[in-house]
């Protein structure tokens, strides 16, 4: 069995499985090669050819254990039939949802159709990996697309996303049902295509207190976790809930999924005791993207090795705390690998 697939299944193994958020991406120059080449974002997306290509770069330079196909959280908004446009310096645009007129647009059923290109992406990477690397699929989480959708994009606040969600919530509740059935129908069709993973983003989960937490973030991701478990109770969940904080405890005791992924701010020494230790959970984190890109050799050596003494001796996947950024230099990736391996 894979590495990190025996570690999704509690085994703790000498050295942990290792790969890196958003791995396939602008820090590699044979991606900016290919994204210069291509007229948007989301086409690259759409690509099959070209998005296998790209989810399979990091692999073959670098190894990583586990290969995560190129996409991006937001096209369930675009296949809702909601206008999505990556503008160059600003980052995502969409068309705003507010109202419940809004929800009766939404193209539902069409994830199928409108997706079909990511599956077949994921056909062409399955087939062009080696037996040692497995293959993540993902999706964003209800509450982190709900905020891109109702905010036209992202925001540094989210006003009008937690506004409306404590003015209206039948208004809300309604767009994260929706949202927990295509995600969930999103999810299915990519382990029916090939991977073997499949890991949930909700990337604005701590900007919520505790009680919005367990509405928008817990109960939707659970819902999500229970539909993929019923259909195929073998493909190990990973749940990356950023920013909760202390309610990283309020996820692992209410949701069943095998990984948590943490940040960087979490502590090591509470993630061992509380995550691994007092819920048996497989842990996946967190040094931190910021200090791989712009600290020193030893500084990335000494967090590195501390972040393994402290979550080693359980089950334990190596990432970062959040994406990796764009100027990140190779050689520090590369020194990385060599101290985990």
């Amino acid at each position: 069995m894979k590495k990190i697939l025996r570690t999704l299944a509690g085994e703790k193994t000498s050295k942990p499985p290792i790969w890196i958020m958003r791995q396939a991406g602008r820090y590699l120059p044979e991606y900016r090669q290919i994204r210069a080449n291509a007229k948007n974002f989301l086409d690259l997306c759409y690509n099959p050819k070209l998005a296998s290509e790209i989810t399979l770069q990091p692999i073959k330079r670098f190894g990583f254990d586990a290969s995560i196909i190129f996409s991006d959280i937001l096209v369930i908004p675009d296949a809702l039939g909601i206008k999505v446009n990556f503008v160059k310096g600003e980052g995502p645009k969409l068309e705003k949802i507010s109202q419940e007129e809004d929800l009766l647009r939404l193209k539902l059923g069409n994830i199928e159709n409108h997706l079909a290109p990511i599956f077949e992406n994921i056909s062409l990477v399955k087939n062009g990996l080696n037996d040692k690397t497995a293959l993540i699929g993902f999706s964003g989480s209800p509450w982190t697309i709900s905020t891109y959708m109702i905010e036209g994009g992202g925001s540094k606040n989210f006003e009008k996303s937690r506004g409306l969600a404590i003015s209206n919530p039948e208004f809300m509740k309604k767009l994260s049902d929706i949202l927990v059935e295509v995600i969930s129908e999103y999810l299915i069709k990519q382990i029916e295509s090939g991977v073997e993973i499949v890991k949930l983003f909700d990337s604005w989960a701590g900007i919520l207190p505790e009680n919005e937490f367990t509405k928008w973030v817990i109960k939707p991701n659970k819902k999500i976790i229970a539909k993929v478990k019923e259909r195929y109770p073998e493909i190990p969940v990973i749940l990356f809930t950023k920013g909760a904080g202390i309610l990283y405890e309020n996820v692992a005791r209410e949701i069943d999924c095998e990984c948590l992924a943490i940040d960087q701010n979490v502590s090591l020494n509470w993630a061992r005791e509380i995550l691994q230790k007092k819920y048996g959970r497989v842990v996946q984190g967190n040094l931190d993207n910021i200090l791989l890109a712009n600290g020193s050799a030893e500084e990335v050596q000494s967090q590195t090795q501390k972040i393994l003494r402290e979550l080693g001796d359980h089950s334990f996947i190596f990432n970062l705390g959040h994406g990796i950024l764009p100027h990140t230099p190779i050689k520090n990736v590369e020194a990385l690998l060599k101290l985990i391996h």
